[in-house]
């Protein structure tokens, strides 16, 4: 049995069976073609702890999510994803995002994406605790 590879920038599309089609050629792709040896899973968040890791790189093929609790006052600290891009989703509270020269207001209900090799800092300017999920993915060309 062949193994298909999709390609970043590959045109293709789907026809009305669910089959992937490449130039003349259709295929059908299974969720093992595409990603071996991982599987779904399903983990609980802790909203007690200031830092709680809920995906592990090596449980994916290179993305890590974590959950971040800031107490009022108090920052994640300044650092960066270097070659690497990330998506903040704030559950609860208010603050400022610093990413590069940009001053961003975050909070409940806000996403914010922070472009690789970007310096940013999440600082909590409200009362109450700010709560966000990270999510670091590696960046695919194309």
């Amino acid at each position: 049995r062949s193994q298909v590879r999709i390609l970043p920038g590959v045109v293709g599309g789907k026809n009305e069976g669910g089959m992937v089609k490449r130039g003349q050629r259709e295929c059908e792709l299974s969720a093992e073609m595409m990603m071996p040896g991982k599987k779904a899973f399903v983990k609980e968040l802790d909203g007690g702890r200031e830092y709680q890791r809920v995906v592990d790189p090596a449980e994916t093929w290179g993305m890590k999510a974590g959950r971040v609790r800031l107490e009022a006052g108090a920052s994640c600290g300044v650092h960066s994803t270097g070659e690497r891009e990330e998506v903040l989703v704030f559950l609860s509270g208010a603050g400022m995002a610093y990413a590069g020269d940009e001053r961003l207001t975050v909070g409940q209900g806000k996403v914010c994406y922070i472009p690789p090799n970007t310096e940013h800092n999440i600082v909590n300017t409200g009362s109450e605790p700010l709560v966000y999920i990270f999510c670091v993915a590696p960046v695919r060309p194309g």
